[in-house]
């Protein structure tokens, strides 16, 4: 059993504590999502250290306007803009197509939650698809980039909510069981999770380390599809407190730049130090439950998701 890394950091570690002093200049950085909520943060942060990060958006506009004030704010020329679509297969190979040399930080963080019922061409349920497969289809595409630099790190937003529910690999898609809109988030959650874990397995020997980890509670556009007055009890019920979009940054950006994470690798963090094995997922309640689901560390679940996830993408 490895030790259970720790750091200084807290949960009211802000980005821009964890990137005090961290020179990048030279490295290259992705984030997707990067033209809202922690997206920005995250990507503010590592412009400060001098790396070259791409905002990857579906509105080019917003990110257009995003990568003019990370750069007015951080003096940092090198924000640059791509158009990406974790819904959309072709966008997806577009993007990592006309990526060019190595990437040395991708922080798979764009994500929807508590969406309703709703499909993507394939017939995939639109969580599952943008949350797990869009980003698996980005990461396993940009693999020659990442593998071309020295020490590249792979960062997956996942969240507490992923105890809900494992992934129920009989019913991905909701095919036969009632859709449930928070279960289907939590599905998905647990996916990154072991994305994180195989693609960790897989590819250290290629210097690439992978991790993923719960941001905190904040309330961003990721909460647009829930009802304001459930979303008002929500917060009310948390027994953590909420955190601002700084602090909700900071575990992206130790795991994405910190010289403390050097070679660490398939592991999931909250509050900027690795989680413990949660001991009883089946009362979790946002917020008030704190740790990582044996279901989501499972290693032969994470190999039968890399699995299934090569064919609906159809790589191999």
């Amino acid at each position: 059993m490895t030790p259970r890394i720790t750091t200084p950091f807290t949960a009211h570690s802000s980005a821009f504590e964890i990137v005090e002093g961290v020179v990048l200049t030279g490295r290259r950085a992705v984030v997707t999502g990067g033209a809202s909520g922690l997206g920005v943060e995250t990507a503010r942060a590592l412009a400060v250290t001098g790396a070259e990060v791409t905002l990857a958006v579906r509105d080019l506009a917003a990110g257009e306007r995003t990568a003019e004030d990370i750069t007015a704010d951080t003096g940092n020329k090198q924000v640059y803009v791509a158009r990406l679509d974790l819904t959309d297969q072709a966008s997806v190979a577009e993007f990592t197509a006309a990526w060019s040399g190595p990437l040395h930080i991708l922080v798979n963080n764009a994500g929807v939650m508590a969406a309703p019922e709703t499909r993507t061409p394939q017939g995939w349920e639109l969580q599952f698809a943008t949350n797990h497969l869009g980003h698996f289809a980005l990461a396993t595409g940009l693999y020659p980039a990442l593998s071309a630099a020295s020490g590249a790190r792979v960062v997956v937003v996942s969240s507490s909510a992923h105890l809900n529910s494992p992934v129920i690999f009989e019913d991905i898609h909701y095919r036969e069981r009632p859709y449930d809109p928070w279960t289907a988030y939590a599905q998905s959650k647990t996916a990154n999770i072991l994305f994180a874990v195989e693609a960790n397995e897989r590819w250290a020997a290629d210097g690439i380390t992978v991790n993923a980890l719960h941001p905190g509670g904040i309330l961003t556009n990721l909460s647009r599809h829930i009802d304001p007055e459930v979303l008002e009890r929500m917060t009310a019920d948390r027994k953590n407190p909420m955190k601002t979009p700084q602090q909700g940054a900071a575990t992206s950006v130790l795991l994405a730049a910190s010289p403390l994470l050097e070679g660490v690798g398939g592991r999931y963090f909250e509050d900027c130090n690795e989680a413990e094995v949660a001991q009883n997922t089946q009362s979790y309640k946002a917020g008030s439950v704190r740790g990582v689901a044996p279901h989501a560390l499972d290693p032969e679940a994470a190999t039968r998701l890399w699995e299934i996830s090569l064919d609906a993408v159809h790589r191999h």
